[in-house]
């Protein structure tokens, strides 16, 4: 069902309509507002604004977090991202591109690297997740944690929690990883203040791989 109503602003503002329509889709009604801009008459500019505003698929999720248990009311949907981020309040798991292809949202589940922006919370099931909150109380995890302090990593630091738990995974299969493989298992972690090096250098310290 589509309802739509279209009103034309004052006279002092620019050649432009408000189209606000209401869309009812199964369980999900939506606010759909299209404000179209004509600031001369050989051009224009369409603004798209889509918000949710009911949505009654939302449930429990039961999730160990950092060897705690905790439940989240979301949709099975949810990225874990916003689930750890804006439910659980643990904001140290950043977004950064929302495809997977950055690495700055890396969590474990399971002790595997995870992107946590494109895992449904309801794909999580029992696995166990850590988060950059809880690496630190893992043997690998604090060694490397140690060496990104000792050696100064991290610049801008936005990608550096993704950063460690790449670096964490890739210890726990990997204690002794030679630079190819370092360089290969940190590809999918995105550094845009290039701290390529750097993350190396307290991969290997924390390993302690000298060579």
């Amino acid at each position: 069902m589509i309802s739509s109503t279209v009103r034309r602003q004052p006279r002092h503002s620019p050649d432009r309509r408000s189209i606000s329509q209401t869309l009812v889709h199964g369980d999900r009604v939506m606010a759909l507002n299209l404000g179209i801009i004509r600031p001369s008459r050989h051009s224009a500019c369409v603004l798209v604004n889509i918000m949710t505003l009911r949505h009654d698929a939302a449930m429990p999720y039961t999730l160990t977090v950092n060897g705690r248990r905790r439940i989240a009311d979301v949709e099975g949907d949810t990225p874990l991202l916003w689930v750890l981020r804006d439910t659980l309040d643990l904001p140290g798991t950043k977004f950064g591109c929302g495809i997977a292809q950055c690495g700055a949202c890396t969590v474990h589940v399971d002790g595997e690297a995870v992107r946590a922006c494109q895992t449904p919370v309801s794909g999580v099931g029992a696995g166990k997740i850590t988060t950059i909150e809880g690496i630190g109380a893992t043997p690998h995890g604090k060694r490397l944690q140690d060496a990104w302090v000792a050696l100064d990593v991290p610049q801008c630091g936005y990608c550096q929690a993704g950063q460690i738990m790449s670096a964490a995974a890739l210890l726990k299969a990997t204690p002794k990883p030679s630079d190819a493989q370092i360089d290969d298992a940190m590809s999918g972690n995105l550094c845009r203040c290039a701290t390529y090096l750097r993350i190396r250098r307290a991969i290997k310290q924390a390993a302690g791989v000298t060579a």
